[in-house]
């Protein structure tokens, strides 16, 4: 196991790679990628929040554990698999891993959320835009697999383009794979935290990223299965505005909650001592 940091007094100065992120990026200035408000990176703060609309630019997987988590100890780095041979994978793969400093598309661990104990899986939009191959199903259900038999609570923060089309079948095997985990944490009587971060896309929507006990979102994060155009041109419609964004996902009964940013530790922690207190003792 890897101690990545623990009350880290500086804890917020990590930084994405530069691997725009921050999309947009220009300079000293960014663009936001949902209202399109242009301001200087230092006003985004601590957090990385445009101030216009309460957007949340994308974090690498390491940034977000720093800026969510008391402490945090990477677990499952040891989980390696075969690279099918498909014409450049391996490439990307390589390309990937400089700019994320990721082995694969998800970090997982345990961290410590406001003193409580929990398990934490964290996908990288960064690597491969967070697409499920089959090492990060294998870490997945690696990690609920552990939490259920250290009886821990799971929290996973959900970014992804889907399944990763390279690995073909082993990617879409994936999919059972980590709802079997889910499961048996379930059966456990334990309870999974998703957190909806922009973009969840995919395969990754329809089966672990929905599956949660309770699922809270970061504003105007875009969520869905097929990509707007792909479904505009199948029913020759035009979709409103804020289709497949959060809000409009919270309205039709998909998402529990949308959290900002800067309460989302808080938010997380309350919920956490809820469901790891014996119930008369409970409360928040």
């Amino acid at each position: 196991m890897t101690q990545l940091f623990e009350n880290n007094p500086d804890k917020f100065k990590h930084t994405a790679p530069a691997d725009a992120r921050t999309r947009g990026q220009k300079g000293d200035w960014v663009t936001c990628a949902f209202c399109g408000a242009q301001q200087y990176k230092e006003e985004l703060g601590e957090f990385l929040v445009c101030g216009v609309c309460g957007y949340g630019f994308r974090l690498g997987a390491a940034q977000r554990a720093n800026m969510m988590t008391d402490s945090f100890t990477e677990w499952h780095a040891e989980i390696e698999m075969t690279t099918p041979d498909f014409p450049g994978y391996a490439e990307k793969l390589t390309r990937a891993q400089a700019a994320t400093g990721l082995k694969e598309a998800v970090l997982t661990g345990e961290a410590v959320i406001e003193h409580q104990r929990t398990a934490l899986a964290i996908m990288d939009a960064g690597f491969m835009m967070g697409s499920l191959g089959a090492k990060t199903g294998a870490k997945l259900v690696a990690l609920f697999d552990d939490a259920t038999a250290n009886g821990l609570p799971v929290i996973l923060f959900s970014a992804s383009g889907g399944a990763r089309m390279q690995e073909g079948i082993r990617s879409l095997m994936q999919l059972a794979n980590v709802s079997a985990a889910i499961a048996r944490h379930r059966e456990a009587g334990l309870v999974y935290i998703v957190v909806l971060t922009d973009p969840t896309m995919g395969g990754v929507t329809a089966s672990f990223a929905m599956q949660g006990d309770i699922i809270l979102s970061e504003p105007h994060a875009l969520v869905g299965f097929a990509g707007r155009r792909v479904i505009e041109q199948t029913i020759h419609e035009t979709l409103p505005k804020d289709f497949q964004r959060a809000e409009h996902m919270q309205a039709s009964g998909f998402i529990d909650a949308i959290v900002a940013r800067p309460e989302l530790q808080h938010y997380l922690g309350q919920l956490l001592r809820v469901h790891q207190a014996p119930k008369e003792d409970a409360h928040v």
